[in-house]
């Protein structure tokens, strides 16, 4: 009888997360995007300020989650302190993109995003060498989300960058604020 019971509350247990399993309505919806962002750079008692675009290319998969590909490149930021001249850089890389939308249509959705990019430094001196400065960033941010309509969205993120191998940088701060266009049927 205890082997009977046992079993029952099992199915029923299986029954129970796999309908609970099957709400979340998993499909693949891609976009693409682009972005203005303004980075904010701590290089050895220098601090540089740049513009940057990226373009991006991603896929929903749920409302909750999501993933993006990105490529930035920022401006040049005149320095004109110590022998530093100018710096700039550009990068790619991965996001994952966790979100919770709010209210009855889920139009507006805080969001959370982790994840990792090569960034490449480009330094000019006033003696007229440069030198490149490369290695991988990890990516932290959060930040808000509005669903204009079934196929245009917009957002704004705020992200740490904590660089890794980059022998002239510790780490980037960043604000990003973007729209995307939705491959929706």
């Amino acid at each position: 009888m205890q082997k009977i019971s046992i079993k029952v509350a099992v199915a029923g247990l299986v029954s129970v997360i796999g309908t609970n399993a099957h709400a979340i309505e998993n499909e693949y919806i891609p976009y693409v995007g682009l972005n203005y962002a303004y980075n904010e750079s701590s290089a050895r008692n220098v601090h540089s300020h740049q513009n940057s675009v990226s373009a991006v290319i991603g896929s929903v998969y749920n409302k909750y989650f999501g993933t993006e590909v990105f490529y930035q490149q920022s401006d040049k930021d005149e320095l004109g302190s110590f022998n530093l001249k100018s710096t700039r850089f550009s990068a790619f890389g991965l996001d994952a993109i966790a979100y919770l939308p709010l209210g009855c249509e889920g139009r507006i959705a805080p969001l959370a995003t982790a994840g990792i990019g090569n960034y490449n430094f480009k330094h000019k001196f006033y003696d007229s060498s440069s030198i490149k400065d490369s290695g991988w960033g990890y990516r932290f941010g959060a930040g808000l989300s509005y669903n204009i309509n079934e196929k245009w969205s917009v957002h704004f993120i705020g992200r740490y960058i904590h660089t890794d191998q980059i022998s002239s940088y510790d780490h980037l701060s960043e604000y990003t604020l973007g729209f995307k266009y939705i491959f929706r049927k």
